[in-house]
């Protein structure tokens, strides 16, 4: 009987335990997630985007990368013509996909950019704030052709960061199915479009 009461005790504290440390776990990508500056300038009749991202760092995505976790980065760009009495109309919808892995056997953070136009596919950086910082790097990235515009009208680019988990090793993906915590967007930045 005595053995029955210390089980139920010892099974009631680990379950408390659980729930407590469940509910003061934070969220997996806390941190800052913002579009911080953004502006599209056009050269050779081609809009080109300039952005400035800020992602969240912390331990728990530092420990995440070591242990094999893929984070994937996009950045969503919309540029629509506005209307009075309608809804905005699309005329352009773009994803910059970008991917940051950790080498353990190099001791470096690689990123992947995904866009079969990119000059530099691949990078290595020695820090995560390094490769933080160059994945929210976006310079001159074509996103419109000039004569898509109509000249009469008034035009909104509208941009949106986001980070998710992406593939997992095997051992990974049994442990992390039932998470939600690896996925994060920002609010929209917009401005309207100077021409």
């Amino acid at each position: 009987m005595e053995f029955r009461r210390s089980r139920n005790l010892l099974a009631l504290l680990l379950a408390a335990f659980t729930v407590g440390a469940g509910g003061a776990r934070a969220d997996a990508l806390d941190g800052v997630l913002e579009v911080s500056s953004a502006y599209a300038s056009q050269e050779g009749g081609v809009y080109q985007l300039f952005a400035r991202v800020a992602y969240p760092v912390n331990d728990d995505i530092r420990q995440a990368l070591k242990d094999g976790l893929k984070l994937s980065f996009d950045l969503d760009v919309v540029v629509s013509r506005d209307r009075r009495w309608w809804l905005n109309e699309d005329v352009a919808k773009y994803t910059l996909k970008r991917e940051l892995v950790y080498h353990a056997v190099s001791d470096r953070y690689i990123t992947r950019d995904l866009d079969p136009r990119s000059t530099n596919p691949q990078q290595n950086f020695a820090t995560l704030e390094e490769a933080l910082q160059a994945l929210g790097t976006v310079d001159a990235w074509p996103i419109l052709v000039a004569s898509q515009l109509s000249p009469t009208r008034e035009y909104r680019v509208s941009l949106r960061a986001g980070v998710r988990r992406g593939s997992l090793l095997d051992t990974l993906r049994v442990l992390l199915f039932w998470t939600d915590d690896w996925h994060r967007e920002s609010e929209w930045f917009s401005w309207s479009l100077q021409r």
